[in-house]
C-alpha cells in the first residue's frame, strides 16, 4: 500500500508523452565569450564565489537552456565574485526532435558520466571532447547547479550528494519539497562529483554543487522550476543579492516548498532486460509501508521492496533494457 498513486506511462506499455516546452533560440547565445563554444563568464571585479550554472548536459533537456537564455537577455552580472554559464552539450541539442526527443539526450554516450579525467583524457568521443573543453570552467568553479529534467513526469528533485554542505545548502534554498541524498551513478561519475565538487566535507573547501531535475523534458512547468532554482542558487552563492535578482527576474522565485524531505538512496533496482514491468501506474515519490511489497517483475523475478517505508525514486521504463536503473529505493525523513 502506498501513500500516492498518479499516473506513470512505465508500466505495461510505454505511450508517448505530450511535449509542451519548445526548444528555445539560443542562437544569439551559442558563440560565448570565453573562446569555447555556448559558454559565458562574467567577472564583477570583487572578492566573491565562482558560482557556475550549467544546462544541457543532456541535449532534451530543454528547462536549462531556457533559464540560461534568460539571464543573458535580462544582463544578469555578478555583483561579487564571477559566473559561468553554460550551455553544455550543443551537438545533441542541435539533433532535437520533439517527436523522438530521447535521441537527443546525447550524442555518443551520455555526458554526465564522463567526469573522471581518465575518461575525459580518452577524447574518443563528442561528449568525452566536450567534457575537455568544459572541465576548466567546471574546475574553476566554487559552487556548481547543473540543470536537469527527466524522463517521465514527476515533481521537482534536488540532488545533493553526500556531502552534508550540499544537503545544508539544500535546506537553506527552500525548494524543492524533495532532496535527494545519493551516492552517484554506477555508469561513471557526474559533473557534480568532479574534483573538489566530490571531496568529503572538511577537504572540498568552500565547494557546493547540486543537480536539479526539474520535472518532465516536456513540461512547461520545468521552465518555472529551473530559473526558480537559478535565483535561489544565485542568492545563496552571495554573486548577486536577492533585491537584484527579483528587479531584474521579476516573477522567477516562486513559493517555498512547504516542507522538505531527505530522501537518502539505498540502490537501485537494474533491469536484466527490456521485459521489466512495474506491477502499478508508479509516478515516483510512492512510500511503501511494509517491506516484502511487490512493486515490479525483472524477466520473471518480483522485485520487493527492502525494507517498511520505502520510497521509490524516479520509476521509468522507457530506457529499460539489460543493466539499466529502472527505479532507486530510499528512506525518508524531514530535512
Amino acid at each position: 500500500m502506498t501513500d500516492r498513486t498518479e499516473n506513470h506511462s512505465g508500466n505495461a506499455a510505454v505511450l508517448p508523452l505530450a511535449f509542451e516546452l519548445p526548444a528555445p533560440d539560443i542562437s544569439a547565445w551559442r558563440a560565448g565569450n570565453t573562446g569555447t563554444e555556448g559558454v559565458w563568464q562574467f567577472d564583477s571585479g570583487q572578492p566573491g564565489r565562482h558560482a557556475m550554472i550549467s544546462a544541457l548536459v543532456h541535449g532534451n533537456e530543454l528547462c536549462g537552456a531556457w533559464a540560461l537564455k534568460g539571464l543573458l537577455e535580462a544582463g544578469v552580472r555578478p555583483e561579487r565574485g564571477m559566473l559561468t554559464l553554460a550551455f553544455c552539450n550543443l551537438d545533441a541539442f542541435d539533433r532535437f526532435d520533439a517527436s523522438s526527443h530521447d535521441a537527443s539526450r546525447f550524442t555518443d554516450e551520455d555526458l554526465n558520466r564522463q567526469w573522471l579525467d581518465e575518461r575525459i583524457g580518452a577524447g574518443n568521443t563528442s561528449e568525452r571532447r566536450r567534457a575537455a573543453a568544459l572541465r576548466p570552467f567546471v574546475a574553476q568553479a566554487d559552487w556548481l547547479l547543473d540543470i536537469h529534467s527527466m524522463h517521465e513526469p514527476s515533481a521537482p528533485l534536488l540532488l545533493t550528494g553526500i556531502q552534508p554542505r550540499n544537503r545544508e545548502l539544500a535546506r537553506v534554498m527552500r525548494s524543492p519539497e524533495h532532496i535527494v541524498v545519493d551516492a552517484g551513478h554506477k555508469d561513471g561519475v557526474r559533473m557534480r562529483d568532479y574534483g573538489r565538487f566530490g571531496l568529503p566535507d572538511g577537504e572540498g573547501g568552500d565547494t557546493r554543487s547540486l543537480l536539479i531535475e526539474c520535472g518532465f523534458h516536456g513540461d512547461l512547468a520545468s521552465r518555472n522550476v529551473a530559473q526558480d532554482q537559478c535565483v535561489r542558487f544565485l542568492e545563496q552563492s552571495g554573486v548577486l543579492d536577492g533585491y537584484t535578482l527579483s528587479r531584474q527576474l521579476p516573477g522567477w522565485r516562486r513559493p517555498d516548498a512547504p516542507r522538505q524531505w531527505a530522501l537518502e538512496v539505498t540502490g537501485p533496482v537494474i533491469a536484466t532486460s527490456s521485459a521489466f514491468r512495474f506491477v502499478a501506474p508508479f509516478t515516483g515519490l510512492e512510500v511503501f509501508e511494509q517491506a516484502g511489497t511487490v512493486i515490479g517483475d525483472n524477466d520473471g523475478v518480483p522485485v520487493v521492496t527492502p525494507y517498511d517505508d520505502c520510497v521509490l525514486v524516479m520509476p521509468s521504463v522507457r530506457q529499460a533494457r539489460a543493466g539499466v536503473t529502472v527505479v532507486r529505493y530510499a528512506t525518508r525523513q524531514p530535512l
